[in-house]
Formats: structure tokens, C-alpha cells, sequence
């Protein structure tokens, strides 16, 4: 261990001194101020080895500061910790350029761990960030702690290209992490390209991913590009990986060596300029050691990975989640409704196999469905029904809700009530979360799903394709 310099900013006495405590154990020299101006007057006197600062202070912001710091003091690593744990903080702290973003509240150990990196190996630059880059972030939402370790490694990798490989349950926001990693990075003024493997015939993934030649198979009547082409300069989001075929296993894995491809049919080479995100919801060591997935590809993506909790592990988040879909449903035309402390209690103890997407669906299910603004817990029980399903719904309620629905398309995209796509439109808005949740019921076995449901399992397979829907684990025969 090598002792150093640490000045430590925040404006609550009992953090300066329970933090100047705890490094002064492992012989670091500390400085304690409160406030922006006690902070300046401090450097006046001397830079520190490291600086540790909160965001919020009494006459300014934290991660201001750091970015004038940078320009004034470019080797001065910078520690940033706050109680605002978003995800936009956490990117904010790396653009600005600190060494390290802790959300409040913080392991002492963690933090002491933290210094002595910073000491140890020096203020890490990071790339140029573009001078639009927004704060906002995309739309996660979560402050809970297994949330904060997803948005420190957000922020991590949103300035470079590395592989990104996010593992997790259906329906805990996948694609919503790869779209912050796209939006929030330099390549977001190209395109992000989403690909789902499990809904591809494995005959076509091919042609899907790379492209195909007019002639190439039958009925190829024209060139046509693949979704590497589609996405060039931007992010291709390969979801569902762990279902990918072993023979496209073997000629993606080519491409990411490479960084060349041809179209299927094709001879020409063509540069692969894009930044690969993959998901899945397996275990894809296990698939690896079952000889389901090649484990030199397994390598190649798994680069950065991030895994996403299940919803039951953030119940802190369930509240702002809530909150989040139903003010989206209001956007949708939905009636505006608001959840009491008791109601949301009851959200808390729930298991929710189907993740912030089962949630979803049920604060829509009440926007739509429930007469009163405010639910309780009682309200609740009610929409949820025994077992936790929806109960069997009066037609007025669904046409209530139909009739909202097409009377904002009719506000905000008049045309579409003409151009001849409403009919697949509507019922895909409402067959979705019914299968959705006869899944969920069924512990995604399809075979049930489809005999609850009343339908051939044939034909809930094909428009589980048409609605992109993915349902985990395979069906018995019987």
C-alpha cells in the first residue's frame, strides 16, 4: 500500500468524518471540506493524490467542478460518489472524467479500495466524449444497488467498442441496456440494429445477419443487405445468442476475428464497421460445456459482461417502475392512475417471473381496467385475480380502452387510421400481453400456453415470430 493525499468533499460532517476515518487507518494524509468554495480554497494550497467529492453540494454541483478540475489539474483522479444513483449520473461521472463513481451508500471498503487504485495507477483518460452528449440517459429506470453496479459498468463502456455480452431473465430490460450503450456512446448517431436469434428460422439466420445475393437460394429475387451492412457504424444488438445455430455460431465467429464478411451467395468482402452487443436469458457457460455453443465465440462476446437482476432482487426499484408505466400509459391515452403505500407493498412481495415487463403489463392492465384513480391493495388483488392472473374482464373495460387508444393514433398519427395497417396494429397491442402472461402462467411451456389459450400450439409458435415475443425452455411433445 502507498499512503498519499486525499481531500474529501461533501457537506454532511458525519460522511467527512467517517470517511477521513477510514483512510486515515490505511495512512493516507486527509482534507476535509464542504462546500465548492472551501473546496478551491484547499487546491490553493496544494493539489491531493486524490480527490474524493460528492455530487450535490451546498453551492454547486460536484461533477461541475471535476469537469473544470480535469482542464486545471489533467492527473488529479477523481472519486465521485452521490445519493442521485442513476444511470445518467453515472455516465455523467465518466464523461466528465472521474476515476471512479461509488452510489450513496457506498462500502468504506469500496472506497478505500477505490483511492488506492487511483493512487496506484493514476488518473485512467477517457475518450473524447461529443460536446452534444445529453444527460438525460435512456430509460432505465432503478436505484437500487444491484441496479448501480449495471450503470457503473454502463458507463464504462459506452466510450469505446468492446464486445458487450447481457445476461439475464426474460423481461428485465435486455435491449433497453443495449440501446443506453448505443445512445450514450459515439456510435449513436448511426443506426442500432436489433436482431433476435430465436425468432429466425435457423435456415435464414445466415442471410439475415450477412445478406444474400439475388439467386442465392430459392427466392432471393434480389440483393438484399444483412443486418451487419444495416447497421454499419453503429451497434448490432444480437438478442436471444444463446439460441444461434452452431453453423452461424462458426461464421459469426469468423466475422468478429476477421472483421470481414460475405453475403450469402456472395463474393465480394465487405468491412464489418459495427459495435456487437449479444444477449441472452441462458447459461451460456453451461451450453458451452454441454457442446451447445462454441467456446472460443462464448469468449469473443463475452468481453464486458453484464448481468441484469431479476425483478425480485430490485424490489427497491418496484415503486419507481410503477410509477414509470403507468405515467406511460397516460401517454398512450390511458386514464391516469396512482398507486397508495399499501398497493405498492403488495407489488413488493410478489414474485414476478416475468420480470419489469410482467410489470408493465399489469400498470397497464389497471390504467385500462381499474374505475378509480387512486389503487389500493384491495384494487389490486382484484386486477391481479386468484393466482395472480387477470380475472375475466367485462367488454366494456376492453372497449373503453380501444376507443382511447385509437383516439390518440388519431391525435398524433391521423394517417395510420388510412394507411391500411391499423386492424394488425391493434391486435397486436392487445394479443401481446395476453400471451405475454399465459406464458408467464405456464412457466413459458408453450404446449399449455397454447391450450389455455385455446389455440393450436402451431399457431401460437408462429405469432409468437410475428410479435417478437420470446418464450424461454422448449415443450414436451405430450
Amino acid at each position: 500500500m502507498t499512503p498519499g493525499s486525499v481531500l474529501v468533499v461533501d457537506d454532511d460532517a458525519a460522511i467527512r468524518t467517517v470517511v477521513a476515518a477510514a483512510l486515515k487507518r490505511e495512512g493516507h494524509r486527509v482534507a476535509t471540506a464542504a462546500s465548492v468554495a472551501e473546496l478551491r480554497r484547499a487546491l490553493t494550497t496544494g493539489v491531493p493524490d486524490v480527490l474524493v467529492t460528492d455530487v450535490v453540494l451546498p453551492d454547486g454541483n460536484g461533477l461541475d467542478v471535476v469537469s473544470g478540475l480535469m482542464a486545471e489539474h489533467p492527473a488529479l483522479p477523481v472519486i465521485v460518489f452521490s445519493a442521485q444513483n442513476t444511470l445518467a449520473t453515472a455516465v455523467r461521472a465518466t464523461e466528465v472524467g472521474a476515476f471512479d463513481y461509488l452510489p450513496k451508500p457506498f462500502d468504506l471498503d469500496a472506497l478505500t479500495h477505490a483511492v488506492q487504485s487511483a493512487m496506484a495507477r493514476g488518473r485512467r483518460r477517457p475518450a473524447d466524449q461529443p460536446d452534444d452528449a445529453q444527460d438525460g440517459g435512456p430509460s432505465l429506470i432503478g436505484r437500487s444497488p444491484a441496479m448501480q453496479e449495471v450503470y457503473r459498468v454502463i458507463a464504462r463502456v459506452v466510450s469505446n467498442d468492446l464486445t458487450v455480452l447481457i445476461s439475464g431473465e426474460s423481461g428485465t430490460g435486455k435491449e433497453l441496456v443495449a440501446k443506453a450503450i448505443h445512445d450514450l456512446g459515439p456510435r449513436r448517431r448511426a443506426p442500432f440494429v436489433a436482431l433476435n436469434m430465436a425468432a429466425i428460422p435457423r435456415e435464414l439466420i445466415e442471410a439475415e445477419l450477412f445478406g444474400h445475393e439475388r439467386g442465392a437460394f430459392t427466392g432471393a429475387q434480389a440483393r438484399v443487405a444483412g443486418k451487419f451492412e444495416q447497421a454499419a457504424g453503429g451497434t448490432l444488438f444480437l438478442d436471444e445468442i444463446g439460441d444461434m445455430p452452431m453453423d452461424a455460431q462458426t461464421r459469426l465467429l469468423r466475422v468478429l476475428q476477421s472483421g470481414e464478411f460475405t453475403t450469402v451467395g456472395g463474393a465480394r468482402t465487405i468491412r464489418a464497421d459495427v459495435r456487437i452487443v449479444a444477449a441472452t436469458n441462458k447459461d451460456l457457460a453451461q451450453l458451452v460445456q454441454a457442446g451447445q455453443f462454441r467456446e472460443d465465440l462464448f469468449y469473443r462476446l463475452n468481453v464486458v459482461p453484464i448481468s441484469l437482476p431479476a425483478l425480485r432482487e430490485r424490489r427497491q426499484d418496484i415503486s419507481l417502475l410503477a410509477r414509470h408505466f403507468l405515467d406511460r400509459a397516460v401517454e398512450d391515452g390511458l386514464p391516469r392512475k396512482q398507486l397508495d403505500k399499501d398497493a405498492v407493498a403488495l407489488l413488493e412481495t410478489l414474485d414476478w417471473p416475468g420480470n419489469v415487463r410482467e410489470l408493465e403489463n399489469l400498470m397497464r392492465r389497471i390504467a385500462a381496467l381499474s374505475r378509480d384513480e387512486w389503487i389500493d391493495a384491495a384494487a389490486l388483488r382484484r386486477v391481479l385475480g386468484d393466482g395472480g392472473v387477470l380475472p375475466i374482464v367485462r367488454d366494456a373495460g376492453i372497449e373503453a380502452a380501444i376507443r382511447a387508444r385509437l383516439e390518440r393514433i388519431a391525435l398524433e398519427e391521423p394517417r395510420a387510421l388510412d394507411d391500411g395497417t391499423l386492424y394488425d396494429r391493434i391486435i397486436g397491442e392487445v394479443e401481446r400481453p395476453l400471451i405475454e402472461m399465459m406464458l408467464a402462467r405456464h412457466q413459458q411451456n408453450q404446449l399449455r400456453a397454447a391450450r389455455a389459450l385455446g389455440i393450436n400450439r402451431n399457431t401460437l409458435r408462429k405469432r409468437l415470430d410475428t410479435l417478437g415475443i420470446s418464450a424461454r425452455g422448449d415443450d414436451p411433445i405430450s
